[in-house]
């Protein structure tokens, strides 16, 4: 069985199109490979969050994934800084990582042009930290978004520098794991091609129903087709995106069917997709509140999931210094 593994970013609420871009992918990913997930609070540091919302903004986290069908019992979930053993091997790779790959990543040149007052070495040195985290557990497949390929291919270039130096062959070269099939990007509602939480255009899987109506209604149109069967603009294929994700195979037809005849009434296409969508959020945002009182449970959880992470750990790094020449006496 592959061993697979995923880090959660540890800022943010979720939204729809996270829960429709790899969440799913991840519930029905847990039970086919050997997986972990963890929540990637040592990454966050490099922006420098304000400590008194890094705990909650991780607590959140980790409530929603659980809450949309990652299963402790099935997976391992972990807390990155419930890991020390990450930090060491970072600190042990970055020896043979060097300044010139590192500063050319994209992620980095972004950073250095999105934040110049805050171009801290975490920042430069973040794609081996991604690549400790990954091969702590030697994974052998890796889930990975645009953003993050560049990395991946770090982490295999890293891999193959430390078998060829120590003239073993221990690392793998970690694959991207695409789930079998093409995955499901949810538009915003602004009319833009993204959702997402700096674009202000989200639905949030925590939101209350009569949020989520206000929302949609207020999502961007324009004024209808003038000649049957003409191409949707791309405020409109949005919508219809959302509804393809959200409602049944009948309901997007109907719509359809009321665009191609210059028949469609936007204000029924909305209030429709609102109530699919709610149909969808609701049991998730039932259980995000069950969970959320249940301290007992995520301690548990969380206590868990880094003792089955350790296993994995401990063995990886002894076998790497011991690679490395760092014995006891």
């Amino acid at each position: 069985m592959e061993t697979v593994l995923s880090g959660i970013r540890s800022t943010g609420q979720l939204h729809l199109g996270n829960y429709f871009g790899a969440l799913k992918n991840f519930v029905r990913m847990q039970h086919e490979a050997n997986c972990f997930f963890f929540i990637a609070d040592y990454h966050s540091l490099t922006t420098h969050p304000d400590p008194a919302n890094l705990h909650d903004n991780v607590r959140s986290i980790l409530i929603e994934y659980l809450a949309a069908g990652l299963d402790p019992d099935v997976a391992t979930i972990y807390i990155q800084s419930d890991l020390p053993q990450v930090a060491e091997l970072s600190l042990l790779l970055s020896m043979h990582a060097y300044l010139g790959e590192l500063e050319r990543t994209a992620s980095f040149k972004e950073k250095v042009r999105k934040q110049p007052g805050n171009i801290n070495a975490g920042l430069l040195t973040y794609p081996v930290l991604m690549a400790a985290d990954i091969l702590i557990h030697r994974a052998t497949r890796v889930p990975v978004g645009k953003d993050q390929e560049q990395h991946l291919e770090l982490t295999r270039r890293f891999a193959r520098r430390f078998n060829q130096i120590y003239g073993v062959e221990y690392f793998p070269e970690s694959l991207p794991y695409n789930f079998n099939q093409e995955l499901v990007k949810i538009p915003g509602l602004d009319g833009s091609g993204k959702m997402g939480k700096s674009e202000g255009n989200c639905i949030y899987l925590s939101d209350e129903d009569s949020v989520i109506r206000k929302k949609v209604m207020k999502a961007v149109t324009d004024s209808g087709p003038t000649e049957p069967n003409s191409p949707m603009p791309d405020v409109i294929a949005n919508l219809f995106t959302i509804m393809k994700a959200v409602s049944t195979p009948d309901t997007l037809s109907y719509f359809t069917d009321k665009w191609n005849s210059c028949e469609i009434r936007y204000g029924d296409l909305k209030k429709q997709l609102a109530e699919d969508i709610i149909k969808t959020i609701s049991p998730i945002r039932e259980r995000i509140k069950d969970i959320s009182s249940n301290e007992a449970y995520l301690s548990k959880v969380v206590k868990e999931g880094a003792e089955k992470a350790r296993v994995s750990a401990n063995k990886t790094l002894s076998e790497v210094r011991e690679i490395m020449g760092i014995k006891p006496f």
